[in-house]
């Protein structure tokens, strides 16, 4: 047993504990108090404008309209309350019976689906943050929750609430979901019309009657229940509800557009006035982004093609101008309402193949030409450290025979990637990651030329305008112009200049030897990875696939576009379906083919390249004794001397392949250095 001394200390302890907690509380309470009301003005929301100067939307959204309690059906707001926070009434912000109701829940069905935000809480959150799942945030939106308690009514409180809550399709707030859905006001709802409107802010999309008419029956029905054991209704009213028909508008559900693109330029104008995100959302902030609507809704549409709406399966997706760095089009995931995390800012996925463009613009500055030829054959390499690295191709598929880097990118043949980034060697292979932009933690390891570290959407897009815009740096961003409520412009962004850091001539080559993953006159051991999607593209474009069995990329560009698409699970979920693999280039065609303005795609050549016919097999001039040609581009003085036909090789090839002394990699070493 303890001693009574041992249970002093342990009960001092326990109690100064307890006086911090208490002390902690109190600490809130009085910051709440000396802070101050927050702001409850909902007249000046922040407008959104694209790069035409169209309105695409403002803070509220496009359909909102406030009214006050009176003008709501009583049914409605009591349906909302029973099933959002029946304890309104009974605390002060935070209800901490329901908190500790849901830990033990959530501990007892080993989950954390039963959540604990009270009305309060939530209408915090409509009116000063975003909708992120973090913890910072939830700490944010107690602490408002606590202040907007202090000093506001309940019923303030409830009527900003049911008037900023989302009940999906575009419609912000119970008169808008009412006219949406019902074509009525809120005043004149039915228990069942207002029952069901009650059911849908906790899955806009789920919960819709428009898009799954049994889930929303559903939950429509528990509120009834609900309503009925709180005794708000008859049990003639719950009957009369239940077996009423409803009858809705005859439209289309309008989508909420570019809700991403949207959330990410509200956080990039708060950087520029230096303030949060609340203050620009409730500032009556005229945002000019950068944004081309068409180019949004293509995206969109072309994602929501192809992807199952039922699907755990996510995409994300961006297009910057190479020319300037804005943004036109993003997609951070394939439904806002469900989750607002946007995986092409802040997600890193592997890359896959898609990174080895970087790869080979490396090999470019170290001798290597369209023509250079290595051996594709299963391979284990033996490192500096004595380790062993044994890649392979996809389904094992080999050449066995040599193949030219037009052929290796076309076809995607991680040998000859694994054999050119031990050859570059790793820190020119980082060095040259730095200069396309990536800033991601890259590991130097001779994996990393098959893309084993992580990026993000818009870091290898933005790499890829790189190559597109000749090999000038430019930063993506979405905001042009940011005028106050009084139309006083307070920021106008600067054109950049965009500093040369590629060089031109090689980087229009690597752009030429892109276009090759769509030829297939590349075609050899396997077919080139754009082959299914030769069909689908009129026009020329630059890009690179990438799989992982967690990831699907494609990214690619015109001359007037770069874009970068993402698939994959985001518990990191293993893409069993091969059919998956292949939705970010479905997407990525879709897309660029829809935007694809005159069609005649052009990437200007600068001086100093020439152009020749050439044999993709042999890496060879062709003539027409050969039996396939294609244009090939070479920097003026490294183009190949000798024709397929015969036995006059390049002579760089020959000093390449002769070479079983030492081994083709420390051959080259020992050549250049």
């Amino acid at each position: 047993m303890k001693s009574l001394k041992e249970m002093r200390l342990i009960y001092k302890f326990l109690g100064g504990i307890v006086l911090l907690i208490i002390a902690g509380v109190l600490a809130i309470y009085l910051l709440a108090y000396l802070m101050g009301p927050p702001s409850l003005s909902k007249q000046t929301p922040a407008v959104y404008y694209d790069r035409d100067g169209e309105v695409i939307e403002d803070t509220f959204g496009d359909s909102y309209e406030w009214v006050s309690l009176e003008d709501i059906d009583d049914s409605a707001i009591q349906a909302t309350m029973v099933i959002e926070d029946n304890r309104f009434f009974d605390h002060h912000g935070l209800d901490f019976f329901r908190i500790a109701k849901s830990l033990w829940n959530n501990v007892i069905s080993g989950s954390l689906k039963e959540g604990a935000s009270t009305i309060t809480q939530q209408y915090a959150r409509n009116l000063y943050l975003s909708a992120d799942k973090t913890w910072s945030r939830k700490l944010q939106e107690a602490f408002y929750a606590i202040r907007l308690e202090m000093f506001y009514s309940k019923e303030e409180i409830l009527e900003g609430y049911m008037n900023t809550i989302y009940y999906g399709h575009g419609a912000h707030g119970i008169e808008a979901a009412s006219n949406y859905f019902f074509g009525k006001p809120a005043y004149q709802l039915t228990l069942a019309e207002a029952s069901m409107l009650a059911g849908i802010p906790k899955g806009p999309t789920y919960y819709s009657p428009l898009n799954h008419l049994e889930n929303a029956t559903n939950r429509q029905h528990l509120i009834l229940k609900r309503m009925l054991e709180n005794e708000m209704i008859t049990e003639k009213e719950y009957a009369a509800a239940i077996d009423e028909t409803l009858s809705y508008q005859q439209e289309e559900p309008a989508e909420d557009e570019a809700s991403f693109f949207k959330e990410e330029a509200l956080k990039e104008a708060a950087a520029i006035l230096d303030k949060d995100v609340e203050e620009i959302k409730l500032g009556g902030y005229q945002l000019h982004t950068t944004l081309h609507s068409a180019y949004q809704q293509e995206m969109e549409l072309a994602a929501s093609r192809t992807i199952d709406e039922e699907s755990d399966l996510e995409a994300a997706g961006i297009s910057i101008v190479p020319q300037t760095g804005e943004i036109a089009a993003m997609l951070g995931g394939t439904d806002y309402q469900k989750s607002s995390y946007n995986r092409a800012m802040d997600a890193k996925r592997m890359p896959g193949s898609s990174f080895k463009p970087i790869l080979y613009y490396a090999a470019l500055e170290n001798g290597y030409t369209p023509s250079t030829t290595l051996t594709s054959e299963a391979t284990t390499f033996e490192l500096e450290d004595g380790s062993t690295y044994k890649p392979s191709n996809f389904n094992s598929y080999y050449a066995d025979a040599p193949i030219t880097l037009a052929e290796a990118i076309a076809l995607s043949d991680n040998i000859y990637a694994v054999k050119t980034a031990l050859y570059v060697g790793g820190e020119r292979f980082l060095k040259t990651a730095e200069k396309f932009g990536i800033e991601s933690d890259l590991k130097n390891v001779p994996s990393l030329a098959l893309g084993t570290s992580s990026v993000s959407v818009v870091e290898l897009t933005n790499a890829y305008a790189r190559l597109a815009n000749g090999g000038k740096a430019v930063t993506p961003y979405l905001i042009e112009k940011i005028t106050d409520a009084d139309g006083k412009t307070l920021y106008t962004h600067t054109k950049q200049e965009g500093k040369p850091v590629l060089d031109e001539k090689k980087a229009f080559i690597l752009t030429q030897l892109l276009t090759g993953m769509f030829d297939e006159t590349l075609n050899s051991y396997t077919s080139v990875t754009g082959a299914s999607l030769q069909s689908q593209l009129s026009d020329i474009y630059a890009g690179k696939s990438g799989t992982t069995d967690f990831d699907s990329w494609m990214v690619g560009y015109s001359p007037v576009i770069s874009t970068g698409i993402w698939v994959g699970y985001d518990d990191h979920r293993e893409m069993t379906n091969v059919s998956e693999t292949a939705f970010s280039k479905e997407i990525w065609a879709r897309y660029m083919e829809n935007i694809d303005e005159d069609g005649k795609n052009v990437f200007p050549m600068p001086s100093g390249v020439v152009g020749l016919p050439i044999d993709p097999a042999s890496g060879l001039r062709a003539d027409t004794h050969c039996e396939k040609s294609r244009i090939m581009f070479y920097e003026k003085g490294t183009e190949p001397i000798g024709y397929c036909h015969n036995e006059d090789v390049d002579q760089r090839d020959e000093d390449i392949e002769n070479t079983e002394d030492k081994g083709i990699l420390e051959k080259w070493y020992d050549s250049l250095f």
